[in-house]
């Protein structure tokens, strides 16, 4: 441990080891979407958090990490944000808002809104328009007598992308969700004496949209100082990406390269390539602009979080990217240079350190270059080990043990986007024998509570600084904490339009949870226990 607290204390990203401690952390991931509580209005809400928090203290656990909340619009994926900076109103704390009585009927509307906590997935669709419908009646009777205060001018102030964000989010309501391309000319390529104007014709649309970020921002940030007095860490999720129809690609046209598109080149997982519909960044006119976008982004996230989750972090030092509406086959990566990745990525890593606090931790999975594994290692970037997945691949195929991961790296069982241990047990029964006789296991074709349990306890015996697990894996030892299919317990099929897709809920409330004595001796013994 001397060794590694020596070289991180003299890497790049010392003054953010220094922030969280170079020791070992323990974790949960979970979306916010996913959990409820008593005051919940059909969907996690930010201030849910809280309780959270002070059950992961209770635990010995000290990271919570989340998946991206930013505005998604009309989407239910996390990571097709129509904001880079700007949060989803639709996690706002409606209960908690001051003078929430003057809506009239709000008891009756809160009621209303809380029954959506009893289906067992979440309504994306129906708990966004019951939330904005009410929130549009609170502003209307709170808003001027909010727009003066100074921590709303000073919200407007220090958070410069809330203009544009609030345009756009009143126009994309005008033009009925319409794509920004197809907007008439004059809206969909305004000159600055334009925008103004449009700000204006859409007054009070752009306000309201204005003021739901300052609660949203207000929330999360009594949500940090809550961990900060609990001594646990946030982690959010920051996608490289950003969805072609958002107010960054609309607003910021000269950083994205409009006739491109990113994706995935051929490989075992995809033959055909993946197109994701992305558009890739013009690092040279980012670079003109001394990296600004990328530093009011991070500046956004340093003021809800202490580390982050870099999104398909290679990317950052090659990214394949296709003509607009072309085959993935037609790709090519960028830089094109082979030799100019090293120093592209490496270059934009320090940036990213340079410019916020937060402690970044990598998402360094599928086919990485081991060159980019070892720049992330050196700078005091963490990569990413998911214990399935940690094999000799190069070799006879065997499993990695978890003494020998790097010491900056987090360990996981499995990942949103993933099957979760019981469904990778049963969906891949080669890979699960091959894993019992890696740990001298007699093989049995359903995954018990015991073999359940010992797989997680050694994700948090890893030589990892890092042990995060999903919130549903450790329920899981519980059978009345979660469905008895385990299908239902998974977040995300990648490449696949699901309507389970992003709505998975935890079974129990948070108050269950934090009720649940054994469950809550059980996670006491996973951070007891680790190295």
């Amino acid at each position: 441990m001397e060794d590694t607290r020596d070289h991180l204390l003299h890497s790049a990203a010392a003054r953010q080891w220094e922030r969280v401690g170079i020791r070992h952390h323990h974790g949960i991931s979970i979306p916010l979407f996913s959990i409820h509580s008593q005051k919940s209005c059909g969907i996690g809400e930010f201030l849910d958090l809280i309780p959270l928090i002070f059950w992961c203290r209770e635990v010995g656990f000290d990271v919570i990490q989340l998946l991206p909340l930013n505005d998604t619009g009309m989407d239910t994926s996390p990571y097709n944000g129509i904001s880079a900076c700007a949060l989803n109103p639709i996690y706002l704390s409606i209960s908690s808002l001051p003078d929430i009585s003057r809506v009239p009927n709000y008891e009756e509307k809160l009621a209303k809104m809380r029954h959506w906590n009893r289906s067992p997935r979440v309504k994306h669709h129906i708990v966004r328009e019951l939330k904005l419908s009410f929130l549009f009646d609170y502003f209307s009777l709170v808003f001027s007598e909010i727009e003066n205060k100074e921590s709303y001018q000073q919200f407007c102030q220090h958070h410069s992308w809330v203009r544009a964000y609030a345009v756009f989010r009143a126009l994309k309501e005008f033009e009925l969700w319409k794509s920004w391309e197809d907007w008439p000319l004059s809206v969909k390529s305004p000159s600055d004496e334009s925008f103004s104007n449009l700000a204006l014709a859409h007054q009070k649309k752009v306000q309201f949209y204005t003021f739901l970020q300052y609660l949203c921002y207000q929330q999360m940030r009594e949500v940090r100082k809550a961990a900060e007095e609990a001594a646990v860490f946030l982690k959010g999720d920051i996608p490289i990406l950003m969805s072609r129809d958002s107010v960054d690609v609309w607003y910021y046209r000269r950083y994205f390269l409009m006739h491109l598109v990113a994706g995935a080149p051929p490989d075992c997982y995809a033959e055909k390539g993946q197109y994701w519909g992305f558009p890739p960044y013009d690092w040279e006119e980012i670079e003109k602009s001394g990296y600004e976008w990328w530093k009011q982004r991070l500046q956004a996230a340093s003021e809800l979080y202490h580390l982050y989750r870099i999104d398909h972090v290679v990317g950052f030092f090659r990214l394949w990217v296709i003509p607009l509406g072309k085959e993935a086959t037609t790709g090519c990566f960028i830089p094109a240079q082979e030799s100019e990745w090293i120093p592209h990525g490496k270059k934009m890593m320090e940036i990213m350190l340079t410019s916020s606090p937060l402690l970044p931790i990598g998402e360094d999975l599928g086919t990485v270059p081991p060159s980019i594994k070892a720049v992330l290692a050196q700078l005091g970037i963490c990569g990413t080990r998911v214990m399935r997945w940690e094999r000799r691949w190069d070799g006879d195929g065997g499993f990695i043990p978890v003494s020998a991961y790097l010491p900056t790296s987090m360990t996981t069982v499995s990942t949103h986007d993933s099957d979760t241990l019981q469904l990778w047990w049963s969906h891949s029964p080669k890979e699960a024998r091959l894993y019992c006789e890696f740990k001298k296991w007699d093989y049995k074709p359903f995954l018990s509570l015991d073999r359940h349990h010992e797989i997680l306890m050694e994700s948090h015996r890893s030589a990892s600084l890092f042990h995060i697990n999903l919130l549903q894996e450790y329920l899981a030892l519980f059978p009345s904490l979660v469905s008895p299919n385990p299908n239902d317990e998974r977040i995300n099929f990648p490449g696949k339009i699901l309507d389970t897709n992003w709505t998975y809920r935890v079974r129990p409330s948070l108050e269950e949870i934090q009720a649940h004595i054994p469950l809550k001796e059980m996670m006491r013994g996973f951070s007891r226990n680790s190295n």
